[in-house]
């Protein structure tokens, strides 16, 4: 029988591939397992009920959920566990909760691929969970029914307790497990066809119930990478050269780290995968050893392609870009915006740009690797296990079935733990040396080695009529394509204007559900940012600046028509055609913001003001629907000092209230953050910012007073993590307008900036 801490049970060793009763898993990328040696035969207890690859109930009846999504705070486990009790009607004090490995059998229901990304993770499996449970509860009660000898539609289950009202007679789901009766099993077609709980039904969905990870992270027993201890371990410490991307290694002097006591060797990587250019990483006994034996390395470069390049060389060249009438590919292509302007009674233009940004975790990159025989394993927090795995197989030079990998919980992600950069160092180390290998960056690795938020630039114009009605707008977006820097065709899209495929990872957000005849969006890949700049998602992906740039825009335009910001918005908001449904539950978010925040019920001290944006974050198809009022101050020395947000959002269904609240709040902070705050650049190839004094993310004193309204109405459920950040640049710009006349386009948003603006 397992044994279980505080909620959390011990990593998960059964690593077979044995049948499951209830599965979802699509077909995609695959790695790990199949046909490994030693790994096949059933490990885990025979007495255990599996109704389903995600959970299993123990003789004892406690259930263990398996959560295939990364939990890098945002209390995902317990989210899937709180989804499964809900249906299988277990008492929430025997839950408990596991991480999945890469065995292929947890790829996502619907992705096909393990990744945690997007907000996707309660949207896109809540059915698949809730129908686990609803499955479990129905092969529990048969067994029960049959071991009870009544009928099993009379049976009552709550609170893992099976009850047969009329004999008075019930079995625990302990007793049922026991007894072996519990034997039913599911096609896919009769899962499909379970009918589940109405939202008026629940008993477990929309309780704020204790997280169950909370208690093992409190008191240590929860293991994060940077935990991981090995027998027989050794250390690595990374040297990255000065040039984020393309340098190579001309040689390596290792004399002095020779001196250094427990010195093992430098290893020169060779990253066939094309992850990493030019890293050295010294092994040592010791961690301390390990950074002291990095230091003392000489290590000369070739700084390669991109050692001459900076900030203002990817901004020229992204506006050489956009200015090329055949660049990019179109995303949107609705009407004729040309056309329109010719007849417009007034034309606007504005440019926005965003600048590159760092993730910047508490718990730095690491990665611990070892090798079984032929078998590679890979222990660390990382949000893409499929692609990492597969980046590791390459670093190893050995088939990716080959590669087990070991989900940790996350010291935080953001997007950083998409790529498995951290883990090169340590397959590359530990192969070299015959040992088990730990990897550990530095913050200053972390900071100038991060796959940052890319910098942007965004060309808008529009066009409105003799009566103030927005008639045509064109969007251009030039960035680098972090989505398509990671080589999987699926996660591309096509081009409305049949040029080939595109990355809407940078585009999203610029397809809004404001009704306007005359659309175009153009994506133009920034082929120097996406060599010299590696990028990755950072935490709201692409719409943290298209709405930066659509709702600026749609505030210009309202001052430009004379009217209402806040009112023009909910004019657009009509549900004409393909914006049914969705503009009406973004204008209803909007209202609600509007209302929580008093906008436009009193009159403000001058020199403030409130703006407001809505937004259909993260993706249009998979939209919460959220909505800010951000209230500020502005000093004629164009100091701004934000006082409140105010934010609404959409989440249809509501899993768990305060870790909605608690992710909304977090979400918003972070959008306040790169709104004000946050800049990373680069010179002579390199990030310049290599620690927490130079790049500074929003510090507490400088919180606002942030209020949140959550809009549940039984609708599907939404993501969470990510929306709020996307609206809340926008909100602040449209309100510094409102407060002090200066229009800012720049982020993030600086006082010269609005003083300049002012004056202008």
């Amino acid at each position: 029988m397992n044994k279980h801490v505080n909620n959390v049970a011990p990593e998960a060793t059964d690593l077979s591939r044995r049948s499951f009763l209830v599965g979802t898993a699509a077909t995609g990328l695959v790695l790990g397992y199949a046909g490994v040696p030693g790994i096949g035969e059933a490990l885990a207890a025979p007495s255990n009920f599996e109704p389903s690859v995600w959970y299993a109930i123990a003789p004892d009846g406690l259930v263990t959920v398996t959560c295939g999504k990364a939990d890098m705070g945002q209390h995902i486990a317990s989210t899937m566990a709180q989804i499964v009790a809900e249906e299988l009607g277990a008492k929430w004090s025997d839950m408990r909760v596991q991480l999945a490995s890469n065995d292929p059998k947890y790829n996502d229901p619907v992705l096909g691929a393990q990744i945690t990304g997007g907000s996707w993770s309660t949207m896109m499996n809540f059915e698949a969970m809730s129908r686990a449970g609803a499955a479990g509860r129905m092969a529990l009660t048969e067994g029960a029914a049959a071991a009870m000898a009544v009928p099993a539609s009379e049976l009552v289950v709550r609170d893992s307790m099976i009850s047969h009202p009329k004999s008075k007679k019930a079995m625990s789901f302990a007793d049922v497990v026991k007894s072996g009766k519990a034997t039913k099993t599911f096609t896919p077609d009769e899962l499909k066809a379970i009918k589940l709980k109405t939202p008026d039904q629940y008993t477990m969905i929309g309780v704020s119930v204790p997280q169950l990870d909370i208690p093992s992270k409190t008191n240590g027993t929860a293991k994060y990478g940077i935990d991981v201890m090995l027998p027989g371990m050794a250390y690595g410490a990374v040297v990255t050269p000065p040039v984020r991307f393309g340098a190579t290694v001309k040689s390596v002097d290792d004399s002095a780290a020779k001196k250094v006591p427990g010195f093992i060797k430098a290893v020169t990587l060779d990253d066939k995968t094309g992850t990493t250019s030019g890293w050295v990483v010294a092994v040592a006994g010791t961690y301390a050893n390990a950074k002291k034996a990095a230091q003392a390395l000489k290590i000369a470069y070739d700084g390669g392609p991109n050692a001459k390049v900076s900030s203002q060389a990817l901004l020229d060249e992204a506006m050489r870009l956009q200015k090329q009438e055949d660049s990019g590919q179109f995303f949107v292509k609705d009407g004729d915006p040309a056309a329109a302007f010719g007849t417009a009674a007034k034309v606007l233009e504005a440019e926005y740009t965003t600048s590159i940004n760092i993730h910047a975790p508490m718990e730095p990159m690491n990665a611990t690797a070892e090798f079984k025989g032929e078998i590679l394993h890979i222990y660390s927090g990382n949000q893409f296990a499929t692609r990492s795995g597969a980046i590791a197989a390459g670093a190893a030079g050995i088939d990716p079935k080959f590669v087990v990998m070991h989900q940790m919980w996350l010291g935080g992600g953001f997007g950083r733990r998409l790529d498995a950069d951290m883990m090169i160092p340590a397959v590359q180390a530990a192969k070299a040396i015959g040992k088990p290998v730990k990897v550990i960056y530095t913050r200053e690795n972390d900071m100038t080695m991060d796959f940052s938020r890319p910098l942007t630039y965004q060309k808008v114009k529009a066009g409105v009529d003799g009566d103030g009605k927005l008639i045509a707008l064109s969007h251009d977006v030039v960035s680098a394509w972090p989505t398509q820097r990671w080589g999987i065709p699926d996660f591309l899209t096509p081009s409305v204007d049949k040029k080939g495929p595109l990355d809407s990872f940078t585009v999203n957000g610029a397809d809004f559900f404001y009704t306007v005849p005359n659309h175009h969006v153009r994506a133009i890949k920034n082929e120097m940012a996406h060599n010299a700049t590696p990028s990755g998602q950072l935490r709201s992906v692409a719409p943290g600046w298209t709405f930066w740039a659509v709702e600026s825009m749609i505030d210009e335009i309202a001052a430009a028509a004379g009217k209402d910001p806040a009112q023009f918005r909910i004019s657009l908001l009509d549900g004409a055609g393909k914006n049914d449904g969705g503009a009406q539950r973004l204008r209803n978010t909007l209202l609600a913001a509007m209302g929580l925040a008093g906008y436009g019920t009193r009159k403000l001290p001058k020199g403030e003001g409130m703006g407001v944006a809505c937004v259909s974050s993260q993706e249009r198809a998979t939209a919460s629907w959220t909505a800010c009022v951000a209230h500020v101050a502005v000093a004629p020395s164009g100091e701004v000092t934000v006082k409140k947000l105010t934010v609404a959002t959409d989440v249809g269904t509501q899993v768990h209230p305060d870790n909605i609240r608690a992710q909304v709040e977090g979400a918003a902070l972070w959008g306040l953050s790169l709104a004000m705050y946050e800049k990373a650049t680069l010179k002579d190839g390199g990030i310049e910012q290599t620690n927490f004094d130079s790049y500074t993310p929003l510090r507490m004193s400088q919180v606002p007073e942030v209020a949140i309204a959550v809009i549940a109405n039984g609708e599907k459920a939404t993501g969470v993590g990510e929306p709020a950040v996307t609206v809340i640049a926008p909100a602040i710009g449209n309100a510094i307008f409102n407060a002090s006349g200066a229009r800012v386009r720049a982020l993030p948003i600086t006082a010269e900036a609005v003083k300049g603006a002012m004056k202008a």
